[in-house]
């Protein structure tokens, strides 16, 4: 591929925990992948010469963001993304051959029309509109979550392929209660972690101490240095 779409919120999400370095060495793997359209090596001190970077940086990406396998590390993001490329090379290539496409045609009435006047649109009923937020947020922010710290909440859980439900959402707020946090610090935790869910036990000093001087509207993924998956 000569290209590929980067998807800021997406990115954002799924990297909040990487150091500065580990997230130079993501994105060089990344256009590695894409470039090559094939697995990375497990030659991981070949890789790194060709990325310029360290080893263990390059090591720990990739246990992080790939899964290894008998052809070598794998993104099944990045595979999405280059299977859809090349699906859609292969229909513009189709409608070459068949000399570009296909034109609207129109047909010409025959005979005078039966009704000289339309018949008025009949309104869709509650149960009859289409749904065209399916897989969206179906509730509204809560009050007591900061509007960024929830922009990135959705985004994180969207990244993760895992909607938000007022469910979970009142799971947290629970585990959040049991760990002596308020909602917008836990969602805070989470962004900062990568976590699409939240346990008390999961919550470590350090978490604490960065909740404590988090200034609203400021991205919690830029206090806390690394992070794990849940």
């Amino acid at each position: 591929m000569h290209y590929y779409q980067f998807h800021i919120g997406d990115y954002r999400a799924a990297t909040s925990h990487l150091s500065n370095v580990e997230d130079l060495a993501y994105r060089r793997l990344l256009d590695m992948y894409y470039d090559s359209e094939n697995p990375i090596p497990t030659d991981i001190e070949w890789v790194s010469r060709r990325l310029r970077l360290g080893i263990d940086v390059v090591r720990s990406v990739l246990n992080d963001m790939f899964e290894l396998t008998e052809k070598g590390y794998v993104n099944k993001r990045a595979d999405a993304e280059i299977k859809a490329y090349h699906a859609y090379k292969q229909k513009q290539q189709a409608n070459g051959k068949l000399g570009g496409r296909p034109k609207k045609t129109q047909t010409k009435p025959t005979a005078n029309p039966e009704q000289t006047q339309p018949e008025p649109k009949k309104s869709l009923t509650t149960n009859h509109k289409p749904n065209i937020n399916t897989g969206a947020i179906a509730f509204a922010r809560p009050n007591d979550i900061d509007e960024i710290v929830w922009k990135d909440f959705l985004a994180l859980r969207k990244a993760k392929s895992a909607p938000l439900t007022e469910t979970a959402l009142e799971g947290i707020r629970a585990q959040a209660k049991k760990a002596d946090l308020s909602i917008n610090q836990a969602l805070q935790i989470c962004c900062a972690r990568g976590w699409q869910g939240f346990e008390a036990k999961w919550v470590k000093d350090e978490d604490r101490k960065a909740v404590e001087v988090y200034r609203p509207g400021f991205f919690m993924g830029r206090k806390l240095a690394g992070g794990d998956d849940a």
